[in-house]
């Protein structure tokens, strides 16, 4: 299976306990920021275009803990920034892995190796290693040529010591389908748990504006690399979210579904947008006016779109949302294929662009931000 039955059970559990209790609005993942330092500067990234003395603030292990408590979602993932930066990393995953969170660690993997040993191997703790396809292309869409290299070292170290490991890929306008799907099967190959991939969203920071998808591409993408799906693949989402991406469901934005805490508080209204904070999670809930965002609200921020933080609790919501929902769903996982002649012809057809992925280049940071990620990248090694 593509995650433990465990934690199937433990979050298909708490779904129902929303449904019979008659909560339409509640949170499926906790997004757990404890700081927006990096020793990447991806040119498709809106997240760490920060003044120097953001960039070195962080959460305490306490705050991380009280807002898990607080948002009180079966999993938590923890992005960033780059997470292995923080100090105190070891001891926030042990304190929610010790709450009987599901706690994904997302990283770029190139300071994992080198930390492995500060972590101890649980069902609860997965290290979701951020890889956006084969190397060529995944180095250009991190701006840093031989990083392939290294985060594969550390998914190898990982798999080796008994961590469990999935991956995390990013698709952007002239991502090469037939290089995604070989990229899936080098995965596997690798002894990866299960692989999560969803198109770029447009930041409006990321210092690339060029090469994100819009819908109408996003779904062409989508469907040519996830039709004629290989048996070998396992994937971490929901089948309702991948038949979306392909085009072959349609779901309406759930953008509560992953609130988003950091050193600002509670982030409204999601994941991907900044439109102020609050104090506590009942704040953001009760705050925001949730029917000003999504791609059925009519806000130019939404239009294109697709992203796994917004779509893959309604994916969920739809499986449990009736009968119907979790036929389509057992049907997804235990016997579709997505056999697709046309998205055959489409593979067998695609040419590349002129253009790469994402150019290798200087982001447009301030001085004090490039300083302050510099010395992160002396820490990875530079």
């Amino acid at each position: 299976m593509a995650v433990p039955v465990s934690q199937a059970w433990t979050v298909a559990s708490y779904v129902l306990k929303q449904k019979f209790m008659g909560r339409k609005k509640y949170p499926l993942v906790m997004m757990l920021e404890p700081l927006f330092r990096c020793n990447l500067a991806c040119a498709g990234c809106g997240k760490i275009q920060y003044p120097a003395h953001i960039l070195k603030a962080e959460l305490t292990p306490e705050e991380c803990f009280r807002a898990a408590e607080e948002c009180n979602t079966p999993m938590v993932a923890i992005p960033g920034g780059e997470p292995l930066l923080h100090p105190q990393m070891p001891e926030i995953v042990a304190g929610l892995v010790a709450r009987k969170k599901y706690v994904y660690m997302c990283t770029n993997a190139l300071l994992l190796k080198d930390k492995l040993h500060l972590f101890t191997p649980s069902k609860y703790l997965s290290f979701s290693v951020h890889v956006d396809g084969e190397r060529e292309h995944h180095d250009f869409g991190v701006c840093r040529e031989g990083g392939y290299d290294i985060a594969m070292e550390g998914v190898h170290a990982a798999v080796k010591a008994g961590f469990r490991v999935t991956t995390n890929t990013t698709l952007f306008d002239g991502a090469d389908p037939n290089s995604v799907r070989r990229h899936f099967d080098q995965m596997m190959d690798a002894g990866v748990e299960s692989m999560m991939v969803s198109p770029g969203y447009t930041y409006d920071k990321a210092p690339d504006q060029k090469h994100f998808l819009g819908r109408a591409r996003s779904r062409k993408l989508f469907r040519s690399i996830l039709s004629n799906r290989k048996k070998t693949w396992r994937f971490n989402a929901s089948p309702m979210f991948m038949e979306f991406l392909m085009g072959k469901k349609e779901l309406t934005c759930t953008p509560w579904g992953m609130p988003t805490f950091s050193i600002f508080g509670w982030q409204k209204p999601c994941y991907l947008l900044q439109d102020g904070y609050a104090d506590s999670f009942k704040q953001l809930m009760e705050e925001v006016e949730w029917a000003n965002y999504g791609t059925e609200s009519g806000n130019p921020r939404c239009a294109n779109c697709m992203v796994h933080s917004g779509y893959e609790a309604s994916g969920v919501n739809y499986t449990f949302g009736s009968f119907k929902g979790l036929m389509q769903t057992a049907k997804a996982i235990f016997f579709d294929s997505y056999k697709d002649d046309h998205a055959t012809k489409l593979l067998n057809e695609w040419k590349p662009t002129h253009n790469p992925l994402v150019q290798i280049g200087t982001p447009v940071v301030s001085a004090e931000s490039a300083t302050v990620n510099h010395e992160s990248n002396l820490v990875a090694g530079d």
